[in-house]
């Protein structure tokens, strides 16, 4: 790698670290196409991840369906929710949960811990990410455990 592209890189992860403390995010690393390690340091509770999942308030199931019986008007414009504990690993949920973009720049799928360089934002969310790192854990720990 030549000095160039090292230095950018460098500052790249510092700006991304100064932008996450600075909004309040915890600064997390992105490693290949995940983020190893819990935002919180402790594994999430997966009754809550799955509350978090079903409210609408949410929107996961507006393009996402799943094992929820009890929910009508389950999404078909992204992938089922079912066995995603089997496809990806935790790390690759969390990335995908706080931010999808970083994967595929034309997802539909908002980041859900980002709350820098949004368009669009109604003035209550400004500034702010949409779930909590706590509530991300959460939402990991609930896929995780969808096996098939």
């Amino acid at each position: 790698m030549n000095g160039r592209l090292a230095l950018a890189l460098a500052l790249a992860a510092f700006n991304a670290a100064s932008s996450q403390a600075q909004s309040g995010l915890v600064p997390y690393q992105v490693v290949g196409d995940a983020i190893p390690r819990s935002l919180t340091g402790a594994p999430g509770d997966p009754a809550r991840g799955r509350a978090i999942v079903t409210r609408r308030e949410y929107t996961c199931l507006l393009c996402h369906s799943g094992p929820f019986p009890e929910e009508r008007f389950q999404g078909n414009l992204a992938t089922d929710m079912r066995g995603a504990g089997a496809r990806w690993t935790p790390g690759e949920l969390r990335l995908r949960l706080v931010d999808a973009t970083r994967l595929n720049p034309a997802t539909i799928m908002p980041p859900f811990y980002r709350a820098d360089g949004l368009n669009r934002v109604g003035p209550a969310w400004r500034g702010k990410p949409i779930l909590t790192a706590e509530q991300i854990e959460d939402v990991v720990a609930f896929l995780s455990t969808l096996r098939d």
